[in-house]
This record gives C-alpha cells, structure tokens and sequence, in this order.
C-alpha cells in the first residue's frame, strides 16, 4: 500500500529568508500568511489522517486509469474533432468508450456529448430496459427530482414518460436509519419488476449515499428473487469515490454526468453508459435511433482532449472533492449543525449536505458560496423554479462551465429541513476559503 508522509500540519504561518552574500545589504523576506479563519485552520490540521487515506484512493485509481489509457493506446490522433455525421471521426469515440469501461469494470460503455446531463444519461439506460407491462423498482427510497418527470411520478403532461408508456412504478422507502430497507427487500420484487433502479448518491434526501459493497449486496438479492430482473444504477457523484465501482459487483448498467466527477473539471457536456453490451446498445439506439449503433455523431472542436484529459484527472479532482466534504461537515458540525455523512466517516460520493434549519440561513450560505466564487462572484444567486425540480431551488455555481458541480457548487430545495449539498472543489483549499465566508454569512 502506498504511503504517503502527512507529519507536519498542512497549513503553518511562517517565515523564510533567504541567505545572501555578506556584501549584500538587501535582505528579502516573504511572509505566508495562513488564509484561513480559525475554525477551518483547525478542522484542517485535524484531517491530516483522512486527507492521507484520500491520496491513497486516489493514487490506487489514477494507476487504474493509467492502464486502462495504456490498454486503449491512447494517442494525439484521438484527439480530433469531426462534423457532420461523424463518420470520419479518427477513432476516438472507440479509444474513449473502451478506455471507459475498462476503468468501471464493464464490458462495454458509450461517452459522448450528446448526453446534456446525468438524468439523459439515465433516461436512455432506462428506456433501453423496460417496455409496456414491465414494473420499474426504486429500491433506495424516492429518487432525485429531475427523474420525477422521466418517470411520471410527477406528471410530465403526456410528453413521454415511462408511465405514458405503460410502465408501472414502484419504490422501496428507507430504513429508519436512511439506509436500504433489506428486509423488505428480500421479498419486494414482483413477477412484471423488470428493472431494479439504485441510485448511489443521497440527491436531495436526507439519507447516507450507498457504497459499492451495500449495492453489490443489493444486487444479490434482487438477482436472487429473479435472475432476469436488470439493475440500473445512478452513478452520478460515485465515481472514483471508491477503488470499484458498480459494474464489478454486477450492475447491469451505470449511467451518469460528464460534468460531474468523470469528466475532471474539464469537459466541457456529455454523460455515459457503461455495463452489458447488449444494454448499452439498446441505451445508444435511445440516444440516437435503433440501427444507427454508436459510431456516429459530430464531436466537434477540443470536445475529445477535453474528455480524455478530464478522464485521466478525474480521481484526483474527486479527492479534492472528497476532502472538501471532510472539511465542511468538521466545520459545521463543530457549529452546532447536523451534516450527512458524519464527520470523518468514509464517503460513498463527493456530496456534503448541512441541515440549516430556515430558509434565510440557506440562502445565506449559497449568496456566501457565489461571493466566493471565480466566475460571477458579483451576481446574487436566487431561489426560483427550475425545470426537473419539484421545488423552489436555489444554486451556488461561479463554475468555468455550466452545471459543472464538480467544480465546487452548492444548491438546496427550499423545503424542509433546509439542507444545503455542497459538491466538488478543484482543491480542498477552495472549500477552506468560502468557509470563512459561510461562517459571516450564518
């Protein structure tokens, strides 16, 4: 196991000047003064253990990555864009999908920009699976608010929902404790359950995201009651967090955002599709249309450096993230606030929710998050109706691009409890500067 020294604190006020020869009568001197403000100085030097663990998990999946690019052979070639239908695209799109799936243990992928988020990613994985009669179950409680509409939980005005289509839909409530349900798990599925959904992450729910181990675990029970029932799982904020990830532990499809965590920062839109080949054909025919396969479609311009460049960085954009997470639950637990996850526990995905408790704390906190942001730190972010969103949302996003959350972002429904879920960070350090704006701000 790789090692790596965290001795000394990480963030000293010191010091340093130089030697200069006697004959000299300038001296310089250079003063680092430690930027943070004394709560989040000390949660910092506090986390040197679990900031240590993080670089191990990043460098064990920067190495995964490595061989799966090396596998692929990877080259400048793959780099270039194409027009038109894409047919004269320099093998890129075949690099990409197999480097891909290498990397999340499936046997094939699709990675490609006309995904425009994580929800269209997931709604093509899901259309690929179930058709008219079929059941689709959510077993890990309600599922995030964009997939609502997809699914007709919430009406979608007859624009071609999975119930406008005849497909049924059920879910499995939470555990008292905000996990899976087991028990009722062993016994949930039904003749017509086609597809058993799991999503990962918490999305707006106050509950703790799901590790690999836990959904591997809930895969054997459904594949149990019935070996043909396929399962999908919401990727999106997973990635990387663990050294495996779904496919290897017998997801028949993972779905989810380039511009969250496998895209590094850095690519520019796109989603994925990973799993069993068949399946992920069947989801490329619902991206594209049934006999046109996957090696077509424009990816103009820097699109594919972007994706591969992003790709490759990933992991270690994702433990930036991750010590982020460890940053903001010490701070604000140490505050007085409930936080999910716990301080200090292992995560099983890049968010980080704080209950705030009243609407004008949370809109506090996001104003504090947009003053401290790169990009539009001047404009004040304000709750309003988002398409996808069955509440009131307010987001916190001065990103480089759109949507990117993987940047470093915070968003909440204006609801009850009033939880705020910080993402991303390009480094933990951004997470320890807008800190101590949020902490004024509360």
């Amino acid at each position: 196991m790789l090692v790596l020294s965290c001795a000394t604190p990480a963030y000293p006020t010191f010091s340093h000047t130089p030697s200069r020869p006697k004959s000299t009568a300038i001296r310089s001197s250079f003063s680092y003064v430690n930027p943070f403000v004394p709560e989040v100085a000390k949660a910092a030097d506090s986390l040197c253990s679990e900031f240590r663990a993080v670089d191990n998990l990043v460098a064990c999946n920067s190495s995964r990555v490595l061989k799966a690019f090396q596998n692929a052979r990877v080259g400048s070639h793959h780099f270039a864009g194409c027009t038109g239908y894409g047919h004269d695209e320099a093998g890129g799109r075949e690099a990409l999908d197999q480097a891909f799936a290498e990397i999340v243990g499936a046997e094939s992928a699709i990675v490609r920009s006309q995904f425009f988020s994580g929800t269209h990613a997931i709604t093509c994985a899901l259309f690929a699976f179930l058709r008219p009669g079929d059941e689709l179950l959510a077993v890990a409680g309600a599922p995030y608010d964009t997939l609502e509409e997809v699914i007709g939980k919430r009406d979608s005005h007859g624009v071609g929902s999975l119930k406008d289509f005849g497909v049924m839909y059920r879910e499995l409530p939470l555990a008292g404790d905000g996990g899976l349900d087991w028990d009722a798990l062993t016994s949930a599925l039904k003749p017509h359950t086609k597809c058993a959904l799991i999503q990962r992450s918490c999305g707006y729910s106050w509950r703790r995201s799901l590790s690999v181990k836990e959904i591997g675990r809930a895969i054997q029970i459904i594949k149990m009651q019935n070996p043909n029932c396929l399962v999908m799982v919401d990727n999106c904020y997973g990635e990387f967090v663990e050294s495996i990830e779904p496919p290897m532990v017998g997801a028949d499809l993972i779905a989810g955002s380039l511009i969250k965590n496998p895209g590094g920062t850095i690519a520019p839109c796109g989603g994925y599709v990973a799993g069993s080949k068949r399946w992920v054909d069947a989801a490329a025919a619902r991206l594209s249309a049934p006999g046109l396969g996957i090696d077509c479609g424009s990816t103009p311009g820097d699109i594919m450096r972007a994706f591969f460049q992003g790709l490759f960085i990933a992991p270690q954009m994702v433990g930036e993230a991750i010590k982020g997470t460890f940053l903001v639950a010490e701070v604000m637990a140490s505050k007085g606030y409930k936080v999910q996850p716990l301080p200090r526990v292992p995560r099983n995905d890049t968010v980080q929710a704080v209950q705030l408790g009243s609407r004008e704390r949370l809109l506090a906190f996001c104003e504090a998050v947009q003053r401290s942001s790169p990009v539009g730190s001047f404009t004040k972010p304000v709750a309003g109706i988002t398409p996808g969103y069955a509440s009131e949302v307010i987001f916190a996003d001065g990103t480089f691009i759109d949507g990117s959350t993987s940047e470093l972002s915070c968003d909440g429904p204006l609801r009850e409890p009033y939880a705020v879920f910080c993402q991303g960070g390009t480094h933990w350090t951004q997470w320890g500067l807008v800190l101590g704006d949020v902490l004024k701000s509360l």
